[in-house]
């Protein structure tokens, strides 16, 4: 490799470890919980714990975790969205929060914790909790 080629893979990979990254910001997001589907599965169908579907009203229509509540992470994000935490959850409960992949789970899960709920964000998706086993509903 010549110099002229050093330094361009110097000067890129310089760039892309000061790039932001793909996702936003690191401090915008909340660590995915380490309770295993099996636990959730669990804790759900006990009662200490609620499902949460931040993902929108159309993904939600097209399926979702029957008996989860919809709390899209779009409004959880509006200036009604600390109104809409407090109205629709409970605080006695653990709150999993899902959505496709993650992404926004586990920044809902930020917004809702500042209001000082049990809430662990859920990496698998709505299409990984209907395999396991949790049931689906279709509006």
């Amino acid at each position: 490799m010549d110099r002229r080629n050093v330094v361009f893979v110097c000067l890129l990979n310089a760039a892309l470890l000061a790039a932001p990254p793909v996702f936003g910001r690191d401090s915008d997001a909340m660590a995915f919980t380490n309770d295993s589907l099996e636990t959730v599965w669990k804790n759900v169908t006990e009662g200490k714990a609620i499902l949460v579907d931040v993902r929108d009203l159309v993904e939600w229509n097209s399926g979702h975790v029957r008996k989860a509540v919809l709390l899209p992470w779009r409004d959880l994000q509006s200036k009604q969205g600390e109104k809409l935490i407090l109205e629709k959850l409970p605080k006695d409960k653990i709150i999993y929060t899902y959505c496709a992949v993650g992404y926004r789970s586990s920044r809902a899960g930020k917004i809702i914790a500042k209001q000082k709920f049990d809430v662990r964000p859920l990496k698998p998706g709505f299409d990984e909790l209907a395999k396991f086993g949790f049931e689906t509903e279709r509006k």
